[in-house]
């Protein structure tokens, strides 16, 4: 996985490249790109593509995302190519056999709970989840020094809430792109969610559900916390900031990749193990 940002994306004489500008990421200069070695190249904010590298990238298999700064947004890829179905059929087999499917979503607990429950029931699960997260909810908050009044969200008026609530739906947004990019990687299923049900992304929310102890709470605070400081920041671009630095510094997208390896029991030759 290559992540690209500010520069031109090209093909000349046969052979990718990328110039680019001066950037804290990545000095100004011209660069030859290994596509052949790459299995997704991620291309930031202010890049452009051509034509031919669509073609060159296509014909190789290799994945080209448009994202957000960091991984904050995930705007389009192709499936995953290669003529490789393994991920996915494993995955399918997993989500509907009930049993099967269970023990996944029991996995994923307790990556998250840092234990495997004795409970087999998922709404017992989900119920120990809502209480979990209101305890992390108040600790992060007594820790970042945020005035903390509850989990309050109204869907037709996100603006309404404030500010640390505000805070948490942007980083769970955040979040869940990275996880759409993880996702996107491995050729896995978006609609086939082991916890959520329903949506068309419901396995990119159960893997962003994975970090929200991790990465989410903590950056939603962290920001709030700098806003109520500073009036005048936007907690958006104030949120934005700190989460693609933080998915950059802990490689989340790559641990997103590694823990979908481990619950869909795939190599990385895709064989079923």
């Amino acid at each position: 996985m290559l992540w690209l940002t500010r520069g031109r994306l090209y093909v000349e004489d046969g052979t990718l490249h990328f110039t680019a500008a001066e950037s804290e990421d990545l000095a100004a200069g011209d660069y030859a790109i290994p596509y052949q070695g790459l299995s997704m190249i991620l291309l930031g904010p202010g890049s452009t593509v051509t034509h031919d590298v669509l073609r060159l990238l296509a014909r190789h298999g290799t994945l080209l995302a448009a994202i957000g700064g960091g991984g904050t947004k995930y705007y389009t890829a192709p499936p995953m190519g290669q003529g490789r179905s393994d991920v996915a059929r494993r995955h399918a087999t997993l989500w509907a056999n009930k049993t099967q499917r269970l023990d996944v979503a029991r996995r994923m607990y307790a990556f998250r709970f840092g234990r495997v429950l004795p409970h087999k029931d998922i709404a017992v699960l989900r119920g120990i989840e809502g209480g979990r997260i209101k305890e992390l909810y108040r600790v992060e908050a007594s820790r970042f020094g945020i005035p903390w009044k509850g989990r309050r969200y109204n869907r037709n008026n996100p603006s309404a809430a404030d500010v640390p609530n505000q805070a948490i739906n942007h980083a769970a947004t955040f979040v869940e792109a990275a996880a759409d990019i993880a996702v996107a990687a491995t050729g896995a299923l978006p609609p086939l969610g082991f916890i959520h049900e329903e949506s068309s992304n419901a396995f990119t929310l159960d893997i962003a559900d994975l970090y929200r102890g991790e990465i989410t709470v903590p950056l939603a605070f962290q920001a709030a916390r700098k806003v109520l400081d500073d009036p005048t920041l936007s907690i958006e671009r104030t949120l934005r900031r700190d989460a693609a630095s933080a998915f950059q510094r802990h490689k989340v997208i790559p641990k997103m990749i590694d823990r979908i390896k481990d619950l869909i029991n795939a190599d990385d030759n895709g064989r079923n193990t």
